[in-house]
């Protein structure tokens, strides 16, 4: 039987979010933003255990009570300068844990409204997978290319593009070779498809979306608050 586990990469400063507080610990209906993602993922019965792993000079953690994740909760203060060094750090951390053909999710801190329904869809779909995967959506909106003056150089076609979404899952050993040998990628799937692997897309939808400018804190809640009233 293989284990899951997750990591939670946490020592970006949400540059693109704006304001002195990183954007991890921004409030959203009066918890940090990271909360969501955390609790999302605690509460996946499959998970053994989750690390977050934040930069070595967090001084926000601390500030908060995370007790109610209980017990599968792990911090490691080993975040490096890009996503995939602090992916590698945590993946590094989980070595107590996790064997090489183990399962590993990573999920982006600012994602909070993962439903546990895309959580085991994941992890059904990917069970006998010889690569792994992640969630995603078809790409709806038409595409534009802009010029240097931010004019409309060329319409893209869309057909069979998608929009990557995490939690994106894989075999510890895989993922953990992956991002040594290649780790310049955005994703952890960028790191895959360099080593000549496919990953395979798994539909999620669009609720399941990433805060990255102030506004899209509001949509999040309302999206939370829909989830909230259909589990009552």
């Amino acid at each position: 039987m293989v284990s899951h586990y997750a990591i939670v990469p946490a020592a970006g400063t949400g540059a693109r979010f704006g304001g002195e507080t990183p954007k991890q610990y921004q409030l959203l209906a009066g918890r940090p933003l990271i909360y969501y993602s955390l609790a999302a993922l605690c509460r996946q019965q499959r998970i053994e255990r989750v690390w977050v792993v934040l930069a070595a000079d967090d001084i926000w953690w601390r500030q908060h009570d995370w007790t109610s994740l209980g017990y599968k909760l792990e911090t490691v203060f080993c975040g490096g300068a890009t996503r995939a060094e602090s992916v590698a750090n945590g993946l590094r951390a989980a070595a107590t844990a996790a064997d090489d053909d183990d399962w590993v999710l990573v999920h982006d801190a600012a994602r909070p409204c993962l439903s546990q329904a895309m959580l085991a869809a994941l992890c059904d779909e990917l069970a006998d997978d010889p690569v792994g995967g992640l969630l995603a959506v078809p790409v709806a909106d038409t595409l534009k290319r802009a010029d240097d003056a931010e004019r409309v150089a060329r319409t893209e076609p869309r057909d069979g593009l998608w929009q990557a979404q995490t939690p994106q899952m894989f075999r510890y050993g895989l993922l953990s070779h992956a991002l040594a040998e290649h780790p310049g990628g955005t994703d952890e799937a960028s790191a895959i498809e360099a080593a000549g692997l496919r990953p395979r897309l798994v539909r999620a939808d669009a609720s399941n979306l990433k805060v990255t400018y102030p506004a899209d804190l509001r949509l999040a809640e309302m999206i939370l608050q829909a989830k909230v009233r259909v589990d009552e």
